[in-house]
């Protein structure tokens, strides 16, 4: 099964700020989740329905925050690990999602 993916503003804000490895190996990542979207740990609670797919990038660990639709795959936030649940959370909220 062909899944879409979309990417929401703070995600693709985030990538945009990044140099071009970085980039790159988060583009590798959304295609390592494109492959197995159950890869990301399930979350729970405030993030019910959400997944985190984390990985390591230059001894920097980093978080994909996402979600599954029927078809499509969902990227709402990538991050290093310092505050993403909160700014996740926030973001959430904010979107009203």
């Amino acid at each position: 099964m062909l899944m879409k993916r979309l990417y929401k503003p703070a995600f693709i804000k985030f990538v945009k700020k990044q140099r071009r490895p970085l980039q790159l190996a988060i583009e590798d990542e959304t295609d390592v989740v494109l492959g197995n979207p159950e890869v990301g740990e399930v979350k729970t609670g405030d993030l019910a329905g959400f997944r985190v797919h984390k990985f390591k990038f230059q001894k920097q660990e980093y978080l994909l925050a996402y979600r599954m639709e029927t078809d499509t795959l969902t990227f709402f936030m990538a991050g290093t690990h310092e505050n993403f649940y909160q700014k996740l959370k926030r973001y959430i909220k904010e979107a009203g999602i």
